[in-house]
């Protein structure tokens, strides 16, 4: 795209079709209390599939058709008439939903910014990063330490962020504890990382027996790696194990029930994984084990700023593969099928 341009080409959403559109749109203006973005960076998350089969526009969606991407990070190159934090050059990442921040906000005032209703959702209902610009709040844009690669603080965003949430704000999982993770999958393994840099002993539980095989390189223990094809309630008791929290990243009846029977008594569940619309709890089992059942959604930007710390400081290793923002179809199809064992942060071309 040159200089002289006034469009740009974008991967969208248009409700009434389930495949991604590539759409000439407007390169975005601005907002007076905003930031201009090129992005560098794009992360891919399976969230889009579902957001690509969503037939009906929520009600405080404002868009019929907006463009995709909720794992952002690129360069400031236009900073709005009432910002004072960021100047142009400036590297970001972008928090997809950053909240509208107002004291009036039921989510907002709780420290919930990520299930905001007012605020703008970057790549989920407002246009967001599959395109070579985006234009976002301020308050939306965290700065990318100088060590960080865009891949990196593009998946941050996301794929670490929501991680972090979960082990550190929802699980509260604390140094000596014992921590089962369901799923090593793009978040999983971060996670698994996350709750070892708190000083927690982490068990991993997968399908794939090449991603068990990369955990072991990332400071997990061959013991603690639950075999291919063996129930993670079986592993506990052949172990003799006491688990203090598990963190299901799968989100499946098979997962959640499996966490219900291995979990110790008064333990915690969290869960995080969507891959089926419905999990059921047994009753009898939970309540006579006086578990915390809870749910980890997203992230804030005190979440982000963390996991980029992590990342800065080596403590947390994203797992991130390069590829083509043109490729985006392609790439989502190979996610979709479990094919792509990391994550992928494409690169638009200019």
């Amino acid at each position: 795209m040159s200089s002289t341009s006034k469009t740009m080409y974008a991967w969208q959403k248009h409700f009434g079709s389930t495949t991604p559109v590539r759409a000439e749109v407007p390169i975005p203006a601005c907002p007076k209390d905003g930031l201009l973005i090129k992005i560098h960076a794009a992360g891919v998350c399976h969230s889009d599939v579902a957001l690509l089969n969503a037939e009906k526009r929520p009600d405080t969606w404002p868009l019929d058709k907006y463009t995709l991407g909720h794992e952002g990070c690129g360069e400031v190159v236009e900073v709005g008439a009432s910002v004072h934090d960021f100047t142009t050059g400036d590297m970001v990442a972008i928090l997809s939903v950053a909240g509208c921040g107002e004291s009036s906000c039921g989510e907002c005032s709780r420290g919930l910014a990520q299930i905001c209703q007012r605020g703008e959702r970057y790549g989920i209902g407002s246009n967001g990063s599959y395109a070579p610009y985006v234009a976002i709040k301020a308050r939306a844009a965290a700065k990318l330490p100088e060590n960080v690669s865009v891949e990196q603080g593009a998946v941050a965003t996301d794929a670490c962020m929501t991680a972090y949430h979960a082990v550190v704000g929802t699980g509260q999982v604390r140094k000596e504890e014992t921590v089962v993770i369901l799923g090593v999958g793009g978040l999983g393994f971060n996670a698994m990382q996350i709750a070892r840099s708190s000083g927690a002993r982490v068990i991993i539980v997968d399908k794939r027996q090449e991603v068990l095989d990369e955990a072991v390189k990332f400071d997990i223990a061959e013991e603690d790696v639950v075999p291919v094809g063996e129930g993670i309630a079986d592993f506990v008791k052949r172990k003799g194990l006491v688990v203090d929290t598990i963190i299901d990243f799968v989100g499946v009846p098979e997962t959640f029930g499996a966490a219900q029977e291995a979990v110790r008594f008064g333990g915690k569940i969290v869960l995080v994984g969507l891959l089926a619309p419905q999990v059921s709890i047994n009753t009898f089992l939970s309540v006579r084990k006086h578990l915390s059942l809870l749910c980890s959604y997203g992230g804030t930007m005190s979440d982000l700023k963390e996991c980029l710390a992590l990342v800065s400081n080596g403590k947390l290793r994203p797992q991130v593969e390069t590829g083509k923002l043109d490729d985006f179809p392609h790439i989502l199809e190979d996610l979709h099928a479990g094919k792509v064992k990391s994550r992928i942060a494409l690169r638009p071309n200019m």
